[in-house]
């Protein structure tokens, strides 16, 4: 480590694992004294050309000086940072500060010469410009503003990694020599290229896991039974495309294969390369595994083994032991604890999983944190009958048990551009970085859909075995703020099912206008309210009678479609008895037609018992190969189908408590009865073929269709999301230089009324001021300066913004008035000194509104907005918005709030100024944006008028800014 000489001690906190390129992984570390043998190893292996581009000459060797000075940093002028795999150099990268004239120099200089050295092995994998993400970051931290770097002219792959990573750059051409100077500021375009980065290697490190093209399952047991031979036997039967491996030390040295797989001892003795394994071994044995696969170039893991953060604080750091090891060798993992992953590509047709059937290949890509959860929906989407009907099946499935380095953010990366996924269906227990998943939801929600349910809203604590970063802002706060990044949120599986299977072979819906048909004029009335209920725009139910033939439907159907003043039909069908009535297969080959003629408006059907209507709509074509019903006895499943129930077990979500995986059975089981539809991924339905999804209720069928409303209605608005608007009376470096001083008195404070009015006036954000009254002699000495008519106030916490317990008294015009009330108060409340009272200048009369901003350490910041008193107090009737907020988003917050009604004209009211108020909301978005030192601003009440409003009270909270933000370089979370 550093001698006592250097000036600062080890910065731990610069320490990353960055995922590259090419979706490996490598750890990002300070260089220090002791990797003085690593630095030397390091460069020999660097060619000859690639030394000469870092020193400008033949340079074969460091001399002793060198590897001193290369080893010796001050963590403030001069800094290295490394790249490691294996605990080895692959890449190295340091600054020191300069001058004006180029020489070493200390602070307040804030230029800083930057080079970069990477091993010729590992150059094009990103990490040159993973390591420029982080130096700038330490540099920018350490006073440094700019960096300079001098690269000859034929390093073209260094020039680009300059070029290319989107900071304001200064070019020039000088003695041979490329010189580059470079704000280090993050700008719109470095963010940009950052955030473009980050999904391609993120996306690639997921698709190594899901498209690998050897698999190894470590932990196969000899005999038939257990978890491991389990597994092998799901990979096999499911007709794995890739080279499969079955893995166990305790194999004898002659066996050759089990069960037709090639069998070996060890990872080691597998002759060519192993893209994944699934370790299934006990929990003490994993890491003698990771070290095989790590050193025979496994590219990632998917552990199966129990016993880590599920089990306690011991567990827990097993499983950090876990993801450093792992991370050492650059390999990612998926679990500890997990159920497994799926692949249903017909180029894969991976099943590593403990699911016995491979699930029908679709378009859905599902992700669970629960292994119970994860088998409740993949049974769902593979059962065609009984409740929702599977009109399409899976792309892709991850269960991600402890969920310990690949998470729920990974996967938005990969499923943003695979192709072969339409539609995101996610079960989080606890999402680890808020702030990076809105941002990715808001992404891939422009794309594709992305459904999710939210478990363990209310408990309060993290499932066993999650490392989350805590919260302060309530579940429905955080609900709101998915939604506006146009995240589906639903509260129960059977919802995500639903608004996933609309949503996957149905158009989205142009608007909420409603046409209702069928057979029952109850069930037409039912649905009819509950498109009410859900917000939506329903015409009058047609009823068809119970003599409707498929003809009947099919031309009440067609009628509705082509109506311009309908946006989407629910068909509600209801079995009938006699002759001329539809039949299934006819009804529903008579609505897929009718639907077909019309591809952009959705179709919905309610029915009730009606399996064969279900089955035969969600059906391929008839022209389409149709799968084999089987005729013999089936063979027993590897593991027992049981526990893939339409839905999850009421107790214990898993055999043994904290244990996220299905168990296996010890031993075969007794053949289960055969499945009513043909078991593994049967040939999909064309593409392009209009599936209608059927629901045996009106309420489930509407609240999809409303859910898909919604979202079709965002995706309009995020076209045009508007823009945080520039004003020019404000003064940012002027309230920076009054925060800066304000917090040079300690750590964190509230600001006194004096200073917040200052602060907030350098924003444009004024104050109604208040005067203290001590006496009631101040009082009026008071009313004198600031002009009657006046209010008087009692400041109290527990009297502060109540005017209900009679605290305040309003338009007092005289002195005599002024002191009566003074001496009321007093006589009610207390002395003065309890009271503190404040004389204020009358306000227009308005409708009382509240504004917050808050900075959470986990989502980030926060703008919130609703109306003052029992409406936010009692009701919770608040509306957010994540900052910076735009014009457009400011206007929609105003309008979100249940209450809203009452500033735009409620019952013969005057409408209030409302571009004024979205202006104060912009503003303080402004403010919090511009300042991350400003972690919390309240404004209540603001008086909203029909002309203009009046802020008549404000706190202002401050505190240092975090060492690194959401702007920072890309890093991997450190549980």
């Amino acid at each position: 480590m550093q001698t006592s000489s250097d000036r600062h001690e080890y910065p731990a906190h610069w320490e990353a694992d960055v995922v590259l390129r090419d979706g490996g992984t490598a750890r990002v570390r300070p260089i220090t004294v002791d990797d003085a043998e690593r630095l030397v190893s390091f460069y020999e292996q660097v060619s000859d050309e690639s030394k000469y581009y870092r020193f400008f000459a033949p340079y074969p060797r460091l001399s002793a000086k060198d590897v001193h000075r290369f080893t010796h940093h001050d963590f403030v002028d001069r800094v290295g940072l490394a790249a490691t795999v294996g605990g080895e150099f692959i890449a190295t990268v340091r600054y020191d500060r300069i001058g004006a004239g180029g020489t070493p120099a200390s602070a307040p200089a804030d230029e800083a010469e930057v080079a970069f050295l990477v091993q010729d092995a590992h150059q094009g994998r990103g990490v040159a410009s993973a390591l420029l993400e982080h130096i700038a970051a330490v540099a920018r931290e350490r006073g440094i503003r700019r960096f300079a770097a001098e690269v000859l002219p034929a390093n073209t792959k260094m020039i680009k990694v300059f070029m290319d990573a989107g900071y304001t750059q200064k070019r020039s051409f000088e003695d041979g020599v490329v010189r580059l100077e470079f704000g280090l500021e993050p700008t719109d375009r470095s963010l940009a290229v950052q955030y473009a980065r980050e999904q391609r290697a993120e996306a690639r490190s997921v698709q190594r896991l899901l498209q690998p093209g050897s698999v190894a399952v470590i932990g196969t047991g000899r005999t038939p039974g257990g978890v491991g031979r389990s597994i092998l036997g799901n990979v096999a039967d499911a007709g794995y495309t890739g080279r499969l491996y079955a893995v166990n030390s305790a194999f004898p040295e002659d066996l050759k294969e089990i069960d037709g797989v090639p069998a070996r001892r060890s990872v080691r003795e597998i002759e060519g390369p192993v893209d994944l394994a699934v370790v299934t071994v006990p929990a003490e044995r994993v890491p003698e595994v990771v070290t095989d696969c790590g050193e025979h170039g496994v590219q990632g893991l998917v552990v199966i083994s129990a016993g880590y953060a599920d089990s306690g604080p011991d567990g827990r750091q097993r499983q950090r032991a876990l993801v450093r090891q792992a991370r050492s060798y650059g390999m990612r993992i998926i679990g500890p604890n997990a159920f497994g992953v799926i692949n249903t590509s017909p180029r894969v047709r991976l099943n590593a999983s403990l699911a016995p059937e491979m699930p029908r290949p679709g378009r859905i890509g599902l992700f669970a944190q629960s292994g119970a959860i994860g088998i409740a929906l993949l049974s769902r989407l593979h059962r065609r009958g009984g409740g929702v009907t599977g009109v399409t099946g899976v792309s892709t499935f991850v269960s991600s048990g402890n969920r310990a380095d690949v998470s729920g953010n990974d996967v938005l990366q990969y499923w943003y551009d695979d192709p072969e996924t339409d539609v995101a269906l996610m079960y989080l227990e606890s999402i680890g970085n808020p702030r990076k998943f809105t941002r990715l939801a808001r992404r891939t929600a422009a794309a594709k859909p992305l459904v999710v349910v939210q478990g363990a809203r209310h408990g309060g604590v993290a499932p066993q075995g999650h490392a989350v970063r805590a919260t302060r802002l309530p579940h429905a706060t955080v609900s709101a703020l998915l939604r506006q990044a146009g995240v589906i949120r639903v509260d129960t599986i059977t919802d995500l099912v639903d608004a996933g299977l609309l949503l996957a072979r149905q158009p989205l819906p142009p608007g909420p206008r409603v046409a209702i048909l069928g057979n029952s004029e109850s069930l037409g009335l039912l649905t009819y309210d509950a498109c009410l209920s859900e917000g939506l725009r329903p015409q009058p139910p047609l009823d068809l009678t119970t003599a409707a033939s498929a003809d009947d439907f099919h031309r009440a159907l067609s009628r509705a479609l082509a109506d311009d003043t309908c946006d989407a039909v629910v068909v509600t069908a209801i079995p009938t008895v006699g002759e001329g009535s539809a039949g299934d297969a006819a009804l529903a080959a008579a609505l897929r037609s009718a639907a077909a003629a019309v591809p952009a408006k959705p179709v919905l059907v309610v029915h009730v018992e009606l399996g064969g209507l279900a089955e035969a709509l969600s059906a391929a074509a008839s022209t389409a190969p149709q799968a084999p019903q089987p005729t013999e006895p089936q063979p027993a499943p590897r593991t027992p189908p049981a526990e893939a129930e339409d839905t999850a077990p009421a107790g214990p979500r898993t055999p043994e408590a904290g244990d996220r995986r299905a168990a296996a059975p010890p031993h075969p089981r007794p053949a289960a009865p055969a499945a009513p539809h043909p078991a593994g991924p049967a040939d999909p339905p064309p593409e392009g073929t209009r599936l209608i999804p059927a629901y045996p209720a009106a309420e489930r069928a509407v609240r999809a269709l409303a859910q898909a409303v919604s979202y079709a209605q965002w995706r309009r608005d995020a076209a045009d999301p508007g823009k945080v608007p520039e004003y020019e009376d404000i003064d940012e470096r002027g309230a920076a230089e009054l925060i800066a001083g304000h917090l040079a008195r300690g750590q964190g404070l509230a600001l006194g009324d004096e200073e917040t009015c200052e602060l907030l006036g350098r924003y444009g954000i004024h104050v109604h001021r208040a005067l203290p009254a001590p006496t009631p002699d101040d009082a009026v000495a008071a009313a004198r300066a600031l002009g009657y008519p006046v209010a008087l106030k009692a400041t109290a916490p527990h009297l502060r913004h109540r005017a209900d317990l009679g605290g305040v008294r309003l338009d007092l015009a005289d002195e005599e008035q002024l002191r009566r009330a003074y001496a009321e108060l007093t006589e009610l409340f207390g002395t003065p000194a309890e009271l503190r009272p404040v004389v204020q200048g009358m306000a227009p009369r308005g409708v009382d509104t509240v504004v917050r901003a808050v900075i959470d350490p986990a989502a980030g910041a926060v703008l919130s907005f609703g109306l003052a008193g029992a409406a936010t107090q009692l009701l919770g009737d608040m509306g957010h918005r994540l900052i910076p907020v735009t014009d457009r988003e400011a206007t929609s917050l105003i309008r979100s709030v249940r209450t809203a009604p009452l500033l735009f004209g409620w019952r013969g009211s005057a409408p209030v100024d409302s571009a004024a108020l979205e202006e104060l909301l912009l503003r303080v978005s402004r403010l919090v944006d511009d300042h991350p030192e400003v972690v919390a601003v309240t404004l209540e009440p603001v008086v909203v008028a029909p002309r203009g409003l009046s802020v008549l009270s404000a706190s202002v909270r401050l505190a240092p800014p975090p060492a690194r933000d959401d702007l920072g370089p890309r890093t991997l979370p450190a549980y």
